[in-house]
């Protein structure tokens, strides 16, 4: 990706300091995402690795997640599967749970969203420790699906969730990194 693109993305995303508590910087989409420009920018560097190949579904983590991977979808002629906290989804689910810096959560996925061997893009708006999009990668090969990537806008490096996809043989991409919490 070049510089100026780097440049003009990271410009995009507000940095929240010491939210959700003190010594946390909070990286904020929405402000990429009211800017036309930035938001298409994004969306086009998530689909440009896959273009022309064939992706199956596009499973977004919620909620952020969601907006980023029907984009993605769409551009992709994809499906898109929506990764939901627990009891949002009517229909039949599957469910795994997963750690959280505090406690324990759960996600679930319709059981008729993903086919065997379909294959399938992770979404997010951004990797930290990587808790939820180990979960869902576990989720989603639990349901037979073979993960192409995990992509992301934002990457904290510092704190591992990228290594931890790495070490499951996910590839991972991101658009832009920033060190720290």
């Amino acid at each position: 990706m070049d510089q100026r693109l780097l440049t003009d993305l990271k410009a995009a995303i507000r940095s929240i300091p010491d939210y959700p508590k003190p010594g946390i910087v909070f990286r904020d989409i929405t402000t990429l995402l009211g800017d036309a420009r930035a938001f298409r920018r994004a969306v086009d560097e998530l689909v440009h690795p896959f273009a022309g190949g064939r992706v199956d579904k596009v499973a977004g983590i919620e909620a952020r997640g969601f907006i980023l991977g029907g984009a993605v979808a769409h551009q992709l002629s994809a499906g898109f599967v929506p990764i939901r906290k627990k009891g949002k989804l009517p229909h039949e689910t599957v469910r795994i749970a997963y750690s959280l810096e505090y406690g324990v959560d759960e996600m679930e996925i319709h059981t008729d969203a993903i086919g065997q061997n379909d294959r399938v893009i992770i979404v997010d708006d951004l990797i930290a420790t990587g808790g939820t999009a180990v979960a869902a990668t576990q989720l989603l090969r639990q349901m037979g699906a073979n993960i192409v990537a995990a992509c992301f806008v934002i990457d904290l490096p510092d704190l591992g969730g990228a290594q931890k996809l790495r070490a499951l043989d996910v590839e991972v991409r991101s658009l832009v990194s920033f060190e720290g919490h």
